[in-house]
């Protein structure tokens, strides 16, 4: 018995040392939203540049966009393995994963990226610097696990992560209402939590009407909680919040939830009216779909996907409602809305001055 818990204490004290953690914190919040700050600086940053250079006519914009999105795989795997905390050989190994897994994952490669991405960086963690020949041993022990991982897995873990989207944008058709407040109210939750929205739409390839309330519900948290903590952080925290995180109120939260009652409110209104009233679509990148007013990607990505839809026949151009319709969404109502929810919530005494006060 003493000896058997002598080997677990060994082996724990050698996770320990090789950086591996099997935790939800691990591998839900932090590789995941590595997992989206890949995606962001390869196929979201291309596709601005693409669309700004077909805009504009500038067509090494266009070139240089191109090869930004072409890296895809590799950065969601080199931002997820240093999430990971991957050391340097593993994690330049993890290039070759992240390409394979993507490719091989389809519509729904984000999410094989990251399961097989886990998977091939703890297996190299495990054998670097255990051997004289740690140059080769340790990338061909990365790069064999997440290629057989990639053949065996990336197919079925794409396949079932696009069925689940395509489910999830086949209701929002169908029930544009229901699925409108649900899908805007989970994936702006999710923006403001210490997960990433951007990274699960990307995974399942939330796109169109459902992709048009997952960006509602994200504005609605940004905007939202930007105009109402205006009092207690002026201009400075308007923008950090606006165009750049709801999380900063993450800590506020904690100490009063209450405070995250009129964000949540704004998305489960502007959600539905996005997918009836307004018809608003994300035929941009999916990634797009959970990024809200974050460097005003959301929006940039309907743009995008106006773009392309008018490129293949299915739109003749960019009217004046398609233009109100995406101010309406994502700047206007949520900023009314959050108000006077929080207007209310102040004069029963459920939010005081100070509660939103960013450190």
């Amino acid at each position: 018995m003493q000896e058997n818990k002598e080997t677990v204490s060994r082996f724990n004290q050698f996770l320990i040392k090789k950086e591996i953690e099997f935790s939800i914190k691990r591998y839900a919040i932090d590789a995941l939203g590595a997992m989206a700050h890949g995606l962001f600086a390869s196929l979201l940053i291309g596709t601005i540049m693409k669309t700004i250079g077909a805009k504009l006519g500038i067509e090494i914009l266009v070139t240089v966009g191109g090869y930004a999105a072409a890296a895809t795989g590799p950065a969601m795997a080199v931002a997820i393995g240093y999430a990971l905390k991957a050391p340097p050989l593993v994690l330049f190994s993890l290039v070759a994963v992240g390409g394979a897994a993507n490719a091989l994952g389809g519509a729904g490669g984000p999410l094989a990226v990251l399961l097989i991405t886990i998977g091939a960086a703890e297996a190299g963690k495990l054998i670097s610097r255990e051997t004289k020949v740690d140059i080769i041993a340790t990338p061909f022990v990365t790069i064999f696990v997440g290629a057989i991982l990639a053949l065996l897995l990336a197919p079925s873990i794409g396949q079932a992560a696009s069925s689940v989207g395509g489910l999830i944008m086949w209701a929002t058709e169908l029930q544009p209402i229901l699925m409108g407040i649900i899908v805007s109210v989970i994936i702006g939750i999710a923006l403001t939590l210490p997960i990433s929205s951007a990274a699960i739409c990307a995974a399942l390839g939330i796109t169109g009407l459902a992709g048009g309330a997952a960006l509602a519900g994200c504005c609605a948290q940004m905007v939202g909680f930007a105009v109402i903590s205006y009092r207690e952080n002026g201009w400075g925290g308007v923008v950090s919040q606006g165009v750049g995180t709801s999380m900063l109120q993450m800590s506020n939260i904690v100490k009063n939830p209450r405070i995250w009652i009129a964000p949540i409110v704004a998305s489960a209104v502007t959600g539905p009216l996005a997918t009836t009233l307004f018809q608003l679509k994300m035929n941009g990148p999916a990634v797009a779909s959970g990024m809200g007013t974050c460097g005003f990607v959301g929006p940039i990505g309907v743009y995008s996907g106006w773009l392309a839809d008018i490129a293949s026949g299915q739109k003749e151009a960019i009217t004046q409602m398609d233009w109100l319709s995406l101010g309406l969404v994502c700047f206007v109502l949520p900023a009314i809305i959050a108000l006077l929810v929080n207007h209310g919530l102040k004069k029963i005494g459920w939010v005081k001055p100070g509660d939103m006060k960013l450190d």
